[in-house]
């Protein structure tokens, strides 16, 4: 990332806190498990300055007092082999807070990880913060105590993508196309149910998963689609999967839409170009382009310390609850900060977001934008180039919360 040079490199952001309950530490500190190198780097280079800056804030604020938080990175490649291992090496080093957000399939494997640890050291619990992996089972059945998400999740998503696509009467037909792994399973099975519920005329004319983070030339996948006659595509890829899907889409001049969950992530854009433009759309929390642009001044202080934009939100809410579920609790103990994250309500700067108790699932604001050129009217770029993201619908917090089907099982 650049603009980041400054920052200590080997970290991960895990809190780490080698103290007793009812000891103050001088320093929380947070490592995240994410990948620094590899194809998905662009994703963990994200998180790293995202999360940075948000404890930057707290600690600025001093929301915790004389004590602070900081900052530690493990590279795990976007593998749960390596995920595992920064895990082991982690509670070794008495490091209690775990993050992670590239991939659902690495974030299975922690979350089971951490639970098994918790089931066989109670009173040395580990608590994980979700940051970014939103494949719906790991609130569901795979929901515990010690497990809190603060993005929204796949059928969240989903939700709001199809509610967007059902307002186009112009769309009849769509093609669905995902990585195979279980993120993309569930943004794959979630359309499936979600779409014809409220528009049963469109016809999904394709269905089709593709390995992760292999593909170099997307140009064999854009024939077949073209060859389906859809008029719209929904596709979960994220990072080069995505960029490079996306752009051979407009090299082969196929005019559709394409509807996406992660296209204005930093390096997206970019990578996408003029081919996305009125074309390319997205889900998200917060864009800089919203109306009254909350959050402007945070968004402008990122690029300027960092060089490219801030613009993921969910991450952001993690630091910003997690610094006030310590404050709320007066504790560093990982049970009474998950005690007190739950129900926790905060003023996430685009409106309230709500920590639901139940299955410990963040529920907040989305945005479905299009990339536009600037001289639409746009005020701010996304990734400093002609496009921006202008926003097509709003859905409210109050109406993005989806059933769960969590049990969970409290301390």
């Amino acid at each position: 990332m650049r603009g980041f040079k400054s920052i200590i490199t080997g970290l991960a952001v895990i809190f780490v806190v080698g103290c007793g309950e009812n000891d103050a530490p001088d320093v929380i500190r947070i490592g995240i498990i994410d990948p620094m190198s590899g194809p998905f780097a662009q994703q963990g280079s994200l998180t790293r300055g995202h999360i940075q800056t948000a404890i930057d804030e707290a600690n600025q604020k001093g929301i915790l007092g004389d004590a602070k938080l900081e900052m530690v990175v493990f590279d795990n490649k976007a593998s749960p082999q390596e995920s595992l291992v920064a895990l082991k090496s982690a509670i070794s080093q008495g490091i209690r807070f775990v993050g992670q957000g590239a991939g659902s399939h690495v974030a299975h494997s922690l979350t089971d990880a951490v639970k098994k640890h918790n089931d066989r050291n109670p009173g040395d619990e580990v608590l994980y913060l979700n940051l970014a992996a939103i494949d719906p089972p790991l609130t569901n059945e795979k929901c515990h105590f010690y497990h809190f998400r603060f993005d929204a999740h796949v059928f969240m998503k989903t939700d709001a993508i199809t509610t967007a696509i059902a307002k186009r009467d112009d769309i009849k037909k769509i093609y669905l196309f995902n990585q195979d792994y279980s993120y993309g399973h569930s943004v794959q099975s979630s359309t499936n149910e979600m779409l014809p519920k409220k528009r049963p005329d469109i016809e999904i004319v394709g269905d089709e998963l593709h390995p992760l983070g292999k593909i170099k030339d997307f140009a064999p996948y854009v024939s077949k689609i073209r060859a389906s006659g859809a008029d719209a595509i929904y596709t979960g890829n994220w990072g080069s999967d995505l960029a490079l899907f996306a752009k051979a889409v407009g090299e082969a001049g196929l005019d559709v839409d394409v509807y996406t969950n992660y296209a204005y992530l930093v390096g997206t854009p970019r990578a996408i170009g003029p081919y996305g433009v009125n074309r390319v759309k997205t889900v998200m929390g917060w864009h800089a382009n919203i109306d009254g642009n909350p959050l402007e001044k945070y968004f402008l202080d990122y690029k300027e310390a960092f060089g490219e934009d801030w613009g993921f939100i969910p991450q952001k809410y993690a630091i910003d609850l997690f610094a006030e579920a310590i404050r709320k609790a007066g504790s560093a103990n990982p049970t009474d900060i998950a005690f007190a994250l739950e129900d926790l309500r905060f003023d996430g700067g685009v409106g309230e977001v709500w920590m639901r108790p139940d299955d410990h699932q963040l529920v907040l604001p989305l945005y479905v934008a299009t990339l536009k050129n600037v001289t639409d009217g746009l005020k701010y770029s996304a990734d400093d180039t002609e496009y921006g993201w202008q926003t097509d619908v709003k859905v409210n917090a109050e109406e993005n919360i989806v059933p769960h089907t969590c049990d969970m099982k409290r301390p």
